[in-house]
């Protein structure tokens, strides 16, 4: 079955993460998405492990599905003109090298738009192409930290936190697809390209939304909350008899439900927790009281009794028991895929679920070059040439 992409081509320069999730997610709906590493340079993830699968890291794995790669040196003169025989008939070509590179290659936007028009062409750096940190190398962990994401994540007494995965890298990523989608949208109307510019530093800013509105709404620097919410209470982890749990009480009604679960209704009247606001200005108080009551319940009970009225609750799930969890597996969020050097492995399934034109897992994520000569062919290119080329180390 066709996917929602069917037709679109992109040629994928990137690397390690915000860029490989970026084109897999656009690859998952569809695009044919050729990724392109360096005749003597990998992508930097393939060395990420352990865990390994038949020779291939865990982390390589998880950013680089149904796409088909070739090997270029895009430093000699016919690893550039492949390259641009290829974006010749492609739609988008997505890079994340440092900011100039592809300008100093001759490969730039300009250069690119000569040989077709209608490209697209999205660059994906740690702080965009201009500023005074323009030439500064982004890295997840950095960013984290330089976007005052760190500073309110953790807890007063932990110091500032990093989030446990590379969640600017994810979400740039993320950005980047809507960007692309976008440009594509408007060519159809216009019939030309033209180029996107994403950063780390301005996707991980837009993701701090209520908490940097809070501080350009009230001057006031955020403290660190740990598992509380700085808008909402209670919003937050709570100690049960036999575990930890979150309960997330979004509204008053919910509240009255909740009180009357933990068998003290007579909270949702008193003027100190009966509006949100109130609560969240005696927040410890009511913490405090609402720990000391649910420390006496058993957890699956007192969960079971919330989802009967409807207060939002959960389990804090580690890996195993999220992967064993019904709702994962009717959601198909585990894939299985046939590999060449692995036989079979295990990836994170797509979240994008749409009805005439699903997702499908067609292609493993691809071996070091191994489709070079296929995409070689496809450009006109002969076997004797493709082999002289080889020879000559602009393709492996």
């Amino acid at each position: 079955m066709a996917g929602a992409l069917e037709g679109i081509k992109i040629v994928d320069l990137t690397r390690v993460l915000a860029g490989p999730f970026c084109t897999m997610t656009l690859a998952d709906l569809g695009a044919d998405v050729i990724k392109i590493e360096g005749t003597a340079t990998k992508d930097d993830t393939r060395f990420w492990g352990p865990p390994y699968a038949g020779g291939e890291s865990a982390y390589y794995l998880c950013a680089n599905r149904n796409k088909r790669a070739i090997r270029l040196n895009l430093k000699s003169d016919k690893g550039k003109e492949v390259f641009k025989r290829l974006v010749a008939e492609s739609d988008v070509v997505v890079q994340n090298f440092k900011t100039g590179t592809l300008e100093r290659m001759g490969l730039g936007y300009e250069q690119l738009k000569a040989v077709n028009p209608r490209i697209i062409l999205a660059s994906i750096t740690g702080f965009g192409s201009n500023g005074p940190y323009k030439d500064l190398a982004g890295y997840d962990y950095i960013i984290q930290a330089m976007s005052g994401l760190m500073e309110i994540t953790g807890d007063q007494q932990s110091g500032p936190m990093k989030v446990g995965v590379a969640i600017a890298d994810v979400l740039t990523g993320l950005y980047t697809t809507v960007g692309i989608l976008a440009a594509i949208q408007e060519r159809n109307h216009s019939g030309v390209g033209q180029s996107i510019d994403i950063s780390l530093f301005d996707s991980q800013i837009s993701a701090l939304v209520n908490v940097a509105s809070n501080y350009l709404v009230s001057g006031i620097i955020p403290k660190r909350l740990g598992n509380q919410h700085p808008n909402i209470v209670p919003y937050q982890v709570f100690p049960t008899a036999d575990q930890e749990m979150v309960v997330a009480v979004g509204n008053d009604a919910q509240f009255r439900k909740f009180v009357q679960v933990l068998g003290v209704e007579e909270w949702a009247d008193d003027h100190r927790f009966a509006t949100n606001p109130k609560r969240v200005e005696n927040r410890e108080l009511l913490i405090g009281m609402i720990s000391e009551r649910m420390k006496t319940m058993p957890s699956r009970h007192l969960r079971e009794q919330l989802e009967a009225v409807g207060v939002p609750n959960g389990p804090i799930n580690n890996m195993k028991e999220l992967f064993a969890d019904p709702q994962v597996q009717a959601r198909e969020m585990v894939v299985e895929m046939a590999h060449p050097t692995a036989e079979k492995i295990k990836l994170v399934g797509s979240p994008l679920k749409l009805s005439r034109t699903p997702v499908e897992m067609k292609q493993h994520p691809p071996l070091y070059g191994e489709h070079t000569e296929q995409v070689l062919v496809s450009l006109g290119y002969t076997i004797e040439e493709i082999e002289e080329m080889q020879k000559n180390q602009e393709v492996q």
